[in-house]
């Protein structure tokens, strides 16, 4: 693969805080190698700005990996940028070409305050998993993993949403920022396993009720979700969190009769 250099232009969003005005500024980065990462690239532009004596861009960064989703960055009106099926951080800058103009922003929901520049508040996610996306176990001696037998289309389609690395990607890209795609990759994986049921009654019903409390948008099933969704989770998903939604709901209405 040709290795080359570009000098870009970059419109990156700064706000100082959730409370103040946010607005673009304009930075010029010179010499960037295709190889970079996306993040490497910021890097660069971060440590020239710190010589300067001038404010770094914050933004969120652990892994690097594409495995922890905090490289939730909106490129040039994508959540992650332009690959399809990728991370920020697992984006190269073999994507642009020299001369070009990235416009960069935070995600867009009011559920996930900014909290500075490209970093926002994604705790919303933890208190909806905190709502319901646990199970009960046993405390004593480990069950051996063969003593449970799972089908292997329930336990392939149960891995595939456990996926999920909780980025955001799909409230970003949601016209309603809803957060069903999360939320139903979440419930799925244990609704799935067997090791799920003591709280399948409940599951859904809490976290459902949680993701309204937290102020994300419905769902109208545009598919734009599954379209940016880094690892590739299907919309059929919230079709199963439906479906347990409207099952806890009648066994909840027939308990109390």
């Amino acid at each position: 693969m040709e290795h080359y250099t570009m000098n870009l232009t970059l419109k990156v969003w700064r706000q100082k805080n959730s409370a103040s005005n946010g607005r673009f500024e304009t930075l010029e980065v010179k010499n960037i190698s295709s190889e970079m990462s996306f993040l490497e690239m910021f890097d660069v532009l971060n440590e020239r700005l710190v010589n300067e004596g001038k404010d770094p861009v914050a933004f969120d960064h652990d892994c690097r990996e594409g495995i922890c989703g905090m490289c939730s960055m909106y490129i040039n009106g994508r959540p992650h940028g332009p690959w399809h099926g990728t991370t920020t951080c697992q984006l190269h800058m073999r994507a642009f070409k020299d001369g070009d103009t990235i416009v960069v922003e935070p995600w867009r929901a009011n559920a996930f305050p900014v909290i500075k520049d490209l970093m926002v508040d994604r705790t919303a996610f933890d208190r909806i998993i905190q709502a319901g996306g646990y199970i009960s176990v046993n405390t004593g001696n480990a069950v051996d993993g063969n003593a449970i037998p799972i089908e292997r289309y329930k336990a392939e389609k149960s891995f595939a949403a456990a996926a999920c690395i909780g980025c955001g990607a799909c409230v970003a890209a949601c016209k309603n920022s809803s957060a069903m795609l999360f939320t139903a990759a979440k419930v799925s994986h244990l609704a799935l396993l067997p090791q799920g049921d003591p709280e399948r009654k409940t599951r859904a019903l809490n976290m459902i009720a949680q993701m309204d409390k937290e102020g994300f948008g419905s769902c109208t099933n545009t598919g734009a979700c599954e379209a940016v969704c880094p690892k590739e989770i299907s919309i059929d998903y919230i079709a199963r969190l439906n479906s347990e939604y409207v099952s806890a709901a009648f066994l909840q209405d027939e308990e109390k009769e």
